[in-house]
């Protein structure tokens, strides 16, 4: 088969009506190489980059409730500050670029899928030039 490791996808394919986040901005621990008292973040496989994680509620309406909050991680060389809060919003609307997905069989066997992006900002107004546009990494999902 010609698809190995992440599947580049837009944001519109993974959030087509949109993502809040929900959450706080953290490192991902690298369960083998930390130890008692020791935290050590982990690192992507393919770029090296740090990974760093956030919780976003996913709008669409279709989705059921328990799978309604995704981790979406990011690959960042430092941590990434979520997009300033919307005045009158009690969730932060997001939108990610360089967005990448791995499928994966979750712990209950079930298709499901993790979320890898590259970047985190505000999301752009409908219809302006490239909104929607995305290509390369991260979310979990349960399907």
């Amino acid at each position: 088969m010609a698809l190995k490791g992440p599947i580049s996808v837009t944001f519109a394919q993974v959030f087509p009506h949109g993502c809040y986040v929900v959450g706080e901005v953290e490192p991902v621990k690298d369960f083998d190489a930390s130890t008692n008292g020791r935290f050590v973040q982990t690192r992507d496989k393919q770029s090296g980059e740090l990974v760093w994680q956030v919780p976003v509620l996913d709008a669409d309406p279709e989705v059921k409730p328990a799978q309604k909050t995704v981790s979406v991680k990011i690959l960042a060389p430092v941590q990434p500050v979520p997009p300033a809060p919307m005045p009158g919003l009690p969730i932060t609307p997001v939108e990610f670029d360089g967005i990448a997905v791995t499928p994966y069989v979750n712990g209950s066997g079930r298709l499901a899928w993790s979320i890898k992006v590259r970047e985190m900002h505000t999301p752009r107004p409908m219809g302006a030039s490239g909104a929607g546009k995305s290509a390369a990494n991260g979310k979990e999902n349960a399907a």
